[in-house]
């Protein structure tokens, strides 16, 4: 069975690094199962192992971490479901770029409950929403919003790391990186597209979703256990 955790506090990041990469020792090593954990983190900057200097243009702005994941800058904050992943490839199979795609179909689908259109676009990383209501770009382009960002880490086949999904965020915070290295394109969230989304009902169609991609469904009873932080 695979553990889903809530937690309930801000979760500090060093710490919460720290956590994750123990409970991946131990589901490599045999000692535990696999575990999502559902959190938001308090304003701040990530790196991934991608990730250009130039691309941090407000760095005093919130703490930066460096993650060690793949990617470029992102940000995480309040009003940010972030779901961190550790799934044994092993068992789910040695195709990194099968478990990426997994993501992207699991955070589509979870935005389908709400009516929201989430794609892939080839050379952006995470997922996008089109914006007709919004002026095109310069060039002419259909304008364009990210809502979700994906960024794993692999150690000993098991995955670390994983999504966040904009649910109402402050989208000003996102001002002081270029999200994912990608300029041109903007960022949006799920209240701000008009839904009067909960970080709860997030939740509930993530765990609805999971087993339709990972074919397995959290536990029942104690899918949903609560952290304090």
């Amino acid at each position: 069975m695979v553990e889903w955790r809530i937690f309930d506090a801000p979760a500090p990041y060093r710490a919460t690094q720290a956590a994750m990469e123990a409970r991946v020792a131990d589901i490599a090593a045999g000692r535990a199962g696999e575990a999502v954990w559902l959190l938001e983190h308090p304003p701040l900057y990530t790196a991934g192992t991608s990730a250009r200097p130039a691309d941090l243009t407000d760095p005093q702005r919130f703490e930066v971490h460096y993650a060690g994941r793949g990617g470029q800058y992102t940000y995480h904050g309040p009003g940010q479901r972030v779901a961190y992943v550790m799934l044994d490839l092993n068992i789910r199979g040695r195709n990194i770029r099968r478990f990426v795609a997994m993501l992207e179909d699991w955070v589509i689908a979870t935005l389908a409950d709400f009516n929201v259109t989430g794609e892939r676009r080839e050379g952006r990383v995470g997922v996008w929403v089109a914006r007709p209501d919004k002026p095109p770009l310069p060039d002419g382009a259909p304008r364009e919003d990210k809502i979700a960002a994906i960024g794993i880490k692999l150690r000993r086949w098991v995955s670390f790391h994983g999504i966040s999904i904009n649910v109402e965020p402050d989208l000003s915070h996102f001002d002081g990186i270029v999200p994912c290295g990608i300029s041109g394109h903007g960022v949006t969230s799920l209240v701000d597209l008009g839904l009067p989304v909960t970080m709860a009902d997030l939740d509930i169609a993530l765990a609805r979703n999971f087993a339709g991609v990972f074919g397995q469904e959290p536990p029942a009873d104690s899918g949903f256990g609560r952290a304090a932080g």
